[in-house]
């Protein structure tokens, strides 16, 4: 069972920065793909950002590319979104997910193909 633990959410004004990590406890990461989701109040759950297994593949939102940037460590067991430019819009509760997936397949943007999730985080991005 994978377990998933987000830190590094928090409150930041307009066009500031956060670094968001998804620490995982398992004996290996090598097989698990993940993503970054966000859910909004009113709003249903959407996938921002995916990287697949090996880490040479990516998927960003349209309204977060060139923004913010997934990245893994798979030493460190710990995946980690680095957002820039935040906007008022980017406000929302953010969550890490996995799935075992064999290394270099494309990573999925679908919730319902993630079996593991973290509790959330929240961003809120205001003046």
């Amino acid at each position: 069972q994978l377990q998933l633990v987000e830190s590094g959410g928090g409150l930041v004004q307009p066009g500031g920065s956060l670094r968001l990590s998804c620490a995982a406890s398992a004996t290996t990461l090598d097989y698990y793909a993940f993503g970054w989701f966000r859910q909004a109040p009113g709003k249903e759950r959407e996938v921002i950002s995916c990287i697949n297994s090996a880490g040479e593949s990516t998927y960003y939102l349209d309204s977060v590319k060139g923004r913010f940037t997934i990245s893994r460590d798979n030493a460190k067991k710990t995946v980690y979104l680095e957002m820039n430019g935040l906007k008022p819009e980017d406000t929302a509760v953010y969550y890490c997910a996995a799935h075992a997936s064999p290394m270099f397949r494309i990573c999925v943007r679908a919730p319902d193909d993630y079996d593991y999730w973290g509790q959330g985080t929240q961003v809120t991005v205001s003046s």
